[in-house]
């Protein structure tokens, strides 16, 4: 597929490593303020809080002082209208939109993308930030804690991509498979007249966005840039696209994953990798690093499990391929840093062919969430110095893993997390829990 891959031919100085989210707030709002044609946002939420508040605020002052700016906003629609996850008694940002926009003399569009007809079945998670001829690439959404708006952030990749025809591109699928869909509605409508998708509309969305592609003009030689989309098991671009990376790769691959959960398929590639003689470095949060890690003196809920399931499949992984992590081949980096959280996801191949994504490379990424990502093909390697300084920026707070046994054990963990994960293995649940989180 690599071969066969066009892209759209990029110079070596259009693009620009972002290496902290406090840089991406900054150059998000940088590039809103500058804005003169049009701004398409794509991410899972926009949160009502302050960091979101500010940037939502920087979007209506760009709309009122430009009324013919094209604005639109699309955010998961079943994320915008619930509370967040173990907080009693928010009612869901859309009410933020709605109320904003009902103040404003020049309104913006946030849409509400209904992927699934339940969000545990598939959610919006294709990403970008696509102001004028500009492509601000992250897999971060947007909150305080994904632009570090306090003490504590969640720390993620930043790509900054100069291309008239990739933000064309970006902006033209966005407007064709979900814009003018029937399934997508407004989320700032007044509560009176709110007309909310038909359901028939919403089971019949998937089937329509597995046909959803960027259309660009393209060359299949020299350094190029390639958006992909991908939605479901069957003939899903993206996933064959990260499998074809493994198995093309000739020294080495340098992965980056919040949390260790490959799909069977990505596994054993991995595993053959290995097996070739060829390297492979994983950096993946520490279990402490997870978005849904409750420290143990906190009170402990549910989905407070999650992390210690995570870390069991890598133990498993690990253990499995002891013998690569001997000789050096197989290099298993954990990332941790006080209280902050991890979210990187990528993958480079032999230093030439790159990956930025907002996908997980995990069973629910593959199989239901909508997901998006930037293969990049640097035939002359120009951009391999700042690559290998973004590595080294990435693995700056980890620690090598140089035995299975250094990752903990059931026996070792909470009491409440070691009942949950018994009762979840009696009942034979895990499989279909690795499926949906």
């Amino acid at each position: 597929m690599l071969n066969k891959l066009g892209g759209i031919p990029i110079q070596p100085d259009a693009i620009r490593w972002l290496l902290t989210p406090k840089c991406l707030k900054i150059e998000l709002l940088a590039c809103i303020k500058k804005a003169k044609n049009a701004i398409y946002i794509s991410t899972l939420y926009l949160e009502d809080d302050e960091a979101g508040r500010e940037i939502l605020s920087a979007l209506m002052d760009a709309k009122a002082e430009n009324p013919a700016l094209d604005v639109k906003i699309l955010v998961d629609f079943h994320r915008a209208r619930r509370g967040l996850i173990g907080h009693k008694g928010d009612s869901g940002n859309y009410l933020m939109y709605r109320k904003v926009i009902a103040a404003a003399k020049h309104p913006i569009e946030i849409l509400g993308v209904p992927v699934k007809s339940r969000e545990f079945m598939g959610v919006l998670h294709l990403k970008g930030f696509v102001v004028d001829d500009t492509v601000i690439y992250s897999g971060a959404s947007i909150n305080n804690i994904y632009l570090h708006q306090h003490e504590k952030y969640r720390f993620d990749r930043y790509h900054v991509i100069e291309s008239v025809e990739l933000a064309r591109s970006m902006r033209q699928m966005v407007q064709t498979y979900l814009v003018e869909d029937d399934a997508v509605c407004s989320l700032t409508q007044e509560k009176e007249c709110e007309h909310l998708p038909e359901k028939i509309d919403i089971r019949s969305f998937k089937a329509r966005l597995s046909k959803a592609h960027y259309e660009f003009e393209q060359i299949r030689s020299g350094n190029r840039i390639t958006p992909v989309v991908g939605l479901g098991r069957k003939k899903n671009k993206l996933n064959k696209l990260v499998v074809d990376m493994v198995a093309q790769s000739k020294e080495s691959l340098f992965i980056c994953t919040p949390y260790f959960n490959p799909p069977n398929i990505l596994g054993r590639a991995l595993a053959k990798h290995l097996r070739d003689g060829k390297r492979l470095d994983i950096v993946v949060g520490d279990k402490t690093a997870n978005d849904f890690y409750i420290p143990p003196e906190e009170e402990f809920s549910t989905i407070g499990a999650l992390p210690y399931m995570y870390e069991q499949s890598l133990r498993k992984f690990a253990k499995s391929q002891q013998w690569a992590i001997e000789n050096g081949q197989l290099n298993i980096h954990l990332w941790k840093e006080g209280n902050n959280s991890y979210h990187l996801k990528g993958m480079s191949a032999d230093g030439r062919c790159h990956l930025i994504t907002g996908s997980n490379l995990n069973p629910r990424a593959w199989s239901l969430d909508l997901e998006n990502g930037l293969l990049l093909q640097d035939e002359t390697g120009c951009w391999q110095e700042k690559f290998e300084a973004e590595q080294t920026h990435i693995l700056e707070h980890t620690k090598r893993l140089y035995h299975y046994s250094q990752v903990d054990t059931l026996n070792s963990y909470p009491t409440p997390v070691r009942k949950i994960m018994r009762r979840i293995r009696r009942l034979k649940a895990d499989f279909l829990l690795k499926r949906i989180l």
